[in-house]
């Protein structure tokens, strides 16, 4: 059986790795498209004065994970606005880069709308313009920097769509540690989280290759090691560095793998019970374990080298999460055992459940 790697996302990385954006964006013109605060930050700043006159504008009024309602209009004005620029600098979190690949792909219209009914739909989207786009992520944990997804909310339908195109993957991945040492605590931590999620999710996943374990296991046993320091240490420059790269690395292993039966769960959670996505997405993952755990020869194999002995890794994943202060049961966040089968069972369902190694034996 032949398995194939691919990421076409030129990533660069190291702290001080911001001031490569000139040469990144060469003779092209650029929009910014950042969250709110990062203008007090300094942020914005910064980014002007490295590009100057080749920065045609900035989009900072960003609402966390991006809705149908709020993308429309910027989409359409940026579409009327923005005809001279030839890329988009992303920078910030997971919400900054979804917006910007949300962005990035045009109509002939003009009309964001088309883009919303073709991903309700499952049509083929063929878009009739794109811009390039570099991603700058400010938290270590969205893996958007090198993956083609962009999460797009619908809160009034109580739905979720996944915009990936082949035009949707960034061109660039400028990851710079030294942009994650405002982070709040609470930020960090959801980060963290999402990254070691990325990570196993991609070794119970029944489209893991050689080198998406590659990157998974490493990325796996990194953030079990240095999350904790980091939440004691946040202004360590040295921790800040490992966080990124081990994000970088969980990114590289899902952006083939994609995600699995905890992000499937925890669309639901964020959606329905507010769950920021980092939580949501990683207080199940002792559950999935359990589940995951003697499914396949190989998977444990891949799973002992990232957790260790799995007789009791479960239980050892559930204290390292409950030791950075979330919870990891249904009933913590009020749903009973019944709604909690019900969950995981529709969620075993979604085009996230069915990569789960499980999901062929739950059906």
């Amino acid at each position: 059986m032949s398995l194939e790697y691919f990421n076409p996302v030129r990533s660069v990385y190291g702290v001080g790795a911001l001031s490569s954006l000139p040469g990144l964006l060469g003779s092209q013109r650029a929009v910014l498209v950042t969250f709110p605060e990062a203008r007090a930050l300094g942020l914005v700043a910064r980014v002007e004065a490295l590009l100057k006159d080749r920065l045609r504008g900035v989009i900072d009024d960003l609402q966390p994970n991006p809705d149908v309602a709020e993308l429309s209009g910027q989409h359409e004005a940026f579409w009327r606005d923005a005809g001279d620029v030839e890329a988009i600098i992303a920078l910030g979190g997971g919400s900054a880069i979804d917006t910007a690949k949300a962005l990035m792909v045009g109509t002939s219209s003009g009309r964001f709308d088309e883009i919303v009914a073709a991903l309700a739909s499952g049509r083929a989207l063929e878009p009739a313009r794109v811009k390039r786009l570099i991603a700058v992520p400010t938290t270590a944990g969205t893996g958007s920097e090198v993956t083609p997804w962009a999460t797009i909310w619908d809160r009034q339908r109580q739905v979720k769509h996944s915009l990936h195109l082949a035009e949707t993957w960034p061109s660039v991945a400028v990851v710079d540690p030294e942009l994650m040492l405002s982070l709040p605590a609470g930020v960090t931590l959801q980060s963290g989280l999402d990254a070691l999620s990325h990570a196993l999710e991609a070794i119970w996943n029944v489209n893991a290759n050689p080198l998406s374990d590659t990157f998974a296991v490493a990325a796996a046993r990194e953030i079990l090691a240095a999350l904790p320091a980091l939440m004691q240490q946040p202004a360590s420059i040295k921790l800040r560095a490992r966080m990124a790269l081990a994000a970088l690395k969980a990114g590289m292993a899902f952006s083939n793998t994609r995600t699995a039966l905890a992000h499937s769960i925890s669309y639901e959670m964020t959606l329905r019970y507010g769950l920021p996505h980092g939580i949501a997405c990683s207080f199940s993952l002792p559950m999935v374990l359990e589940r995951a755990r003697g499914r396949s020869a190989e998977r444990d194999r891949v799973l002992n080298e990232a957790l260790g002995p799995l007789n009791d890794a479960p239980q050892r994943l559930a204290s390292f999460i409950e030791r950075l202060g979330v919870k990891t049961r249904f009933a913590d966040y009020g749903i009973s055992d019944e709604q909690a089968d019900r969950m995981v069972a529709h969620a075993l369902t979604g085009a996230r459940g069915r990569n789960f190694i499980g999901a062929l034996e739950a059906a």
